[in-house]
């Protein structure tokens, strides 16, 4: 009892030089949980425990990091979630280039889903900012972000002599950069943005949410992601897997997790983020459910039933909890990352170059303080924990690592419904470019402060990717929030 107080009591210090009066009403409402759960120390006499049983195990320290899940929920919810929204609006990252007519290079796709929600409405020409449309160089020219007159989409033309406008120097320092862009050790497969088949799409006209794509064919793809690709042998059986029959006491999914315990940081850590990312965009599915359907207009809101099937421990035999903690695991994941690469941004010839060049300086303003809010959270993951042991060994295992995770970015290829692949591989590609910034600390560390680096380098896709990815995961924490508030009115 003395060590919880002096627990709480130190957390509450830390939070308050953090977040001030907010901690406030985290702590009231903290402490009036755990009385609760000490006046009602059994399932039968708690009034609204069946209702509440969603979030009943969702708390304290995370396993594989030093963090607490009431931390991240306040700082995501106060500092983050604000931010990362007005961001994501910004037009530098809501248009997202991207092919959906790839492919399924693993199987026969047949299973184009025919909804009419499942559609993507590609964004026209018209509407693209021109410095979007006009490459990636743009962005470190000062000429070119001094032409603020131009507004009509027909001049972007223009912006084809842009080379003329660099030094001889600079030049060279592109095609160094394009050179080593292209043989670098990427996370993902990249989507060729030249490719005739690629289409700019505005994310906030193609929000993801529940498009009713679902059965065998979604099964397959998740399928054969953890069962292919997360170092898992055959001999071991994932517990609740929907296209193996159940197999009576080994679907507990004791077996599984004892095999996971017994594997190194890194594979384990590999299966915590694919589950992580699975449970955040199952949450959006069930905060933007499909209610009613009218004359030309759709009602979308929570589905609290669909919520509690995917994430109450009764209805998912206690998985529902390691999967929402996975969720808050890939969190800190990526927060990490957009800590760590906020030098690349600090630089200042770098540009989130749109054309307009206000709304230019508006966006790189706003990252740069949302970059201030993820250096300032203090329980960061530590990365360093991972690939250190033996040099040959920790090399090998690095490579294992992202090639098992390239293939998944494959994976999502295979999606039949095209809105889901559109936000399957903006997430795949967002986590992957968090991944390969963890991963270059020593390049990050070396940047030159007034050019190009030849040693790491983030196309226009992987930023908006990064930036819109993690936008889905703190906004996947602010929805547990709504639903927990939705479980409390229920009873």
């Amino acid at each position: 009892m003395i060590k919880n107080t002096i627990q709480s009591a130190g957390l509450l210090v830390l939070l308050w030089l953090l977040f001030g009066d907010f901690v406030l009403v985290w702590f009231h409402n903290r402490v009036k949980t755990e009385t609760y759960n000490n006046q009602y120390s059994s399932k039968e006499d708690a009034p609204d425990s069946q209702d509440q049983s969603c979030f009943c195990h969702l708390t304290g320290v995370l396993d594989d990091c030093f963090c607490d899940i009431e931390s991240i929920d306040v700082f995501n919810n106060f500092k983050i979630y604000p931010r990362i929204q007005k961001l994501t609006e910004r037009d530098y990252f809501r248009y997202y280039r991207v092919n959906l007519n790839r492919p399924c290079p693993f199987w026969a796709d047949d299973s184009h889903c025919s909804i009419k929600d499942c559609q993507v409405e590609p964004c026209p020409e018209s509407k693209i900012p021109v410095g979007i449309k006009s490459g990636n160089y743009n962005r470190y020219s000062q000429v070119a972000n001094a032409n603020t007159d131009i507004v009509d989409c027909e001049q972007a033309q223009d912006l084809g002599a842009i080379n003329s406008t660099l030094s001889n120097y600079s030049k060279e320092a592109f095609e160094d950069w394009a050179r080593h862009d292209d043989a670098q050790d990427h996370f993902c497969e990249l989507d060729d943005e030249t490719s005739p088949d690629a289409d700019y799409v505005d994310l906030l006209l193609n929000p993801e949410r529940y498009t009713g794509y679902k059965g065998p064919s979604a099964w397959r793809v998740w399928n054969s992601i953890y069962e292919e690709n997360c170092f898992k042998p055959r001999s071991v059986y994932r517990p609740l897997n929907p296209l193996v029959p159940p197999r009576g006491g080994d679907d507990d999914g004791e077996g599984f997790y004892n095999w996971l315990e017994g594997l190194c940081l890194e594979k384990r850590v590999f299966y915590r983020l694919i589950s992580g990312l699975h449970s955040s965009i199952n949450i959006h599915l069930c905060a933007e459910y499909l209610l009613a359907e009218g004359w030309g207009k759709s009602l979308w809101g929570p589905n609290v039933q669909e919520f509690r099937q995917r994430f109450d421990p009764a209805e998912t035999k206690g998985e529902g909890t390691r999967r929402l903690k996975n969720l808050y695991f890939l969190y800190l994941i990526e927060l990490r990352a957009l800590s760590k690469v906020a030098p690349y941004f600090d630089r200042a010839f770098v540009n989130l170059y749109t054309g307009d060049r206000q709304e230019d300086q508006a966006s790189k303003e706003l990252l740069l303080q949302f970059f201030n809010e993820t250096k300032a959270f203090p329980m960061h993951f530590d990365e360093k924990s991972m690939f250190a042991g033996q040099k040959i060994e920790a090399k090998t295992l690095k490579e294992e690592f992202r090639l098992h995770f390239k293939n998944i970015s494959r994976i999502m290829d295979c999606v039949g419904c095209s809105k889901c692949r559109l936000w399957g591989k903006l997430q795949t590609q967002g986590l992957g470019t968090a991944l390969k910034i963890l991963f270059s600390e020593k390049e990050i560390k070396n940047l030159p402060e007034h050019s190009p680096s030849k040693g790491f380098q983030l196309t226009r896709q992987e930023i908006v990717a990064l930036l819109n990815g993690f936008g889905r995961l703190s906004t996947s924490i602010h929805q547990l929030h709504s639903f927990r508030a939705l479980l409390k009115e229920k009873r």
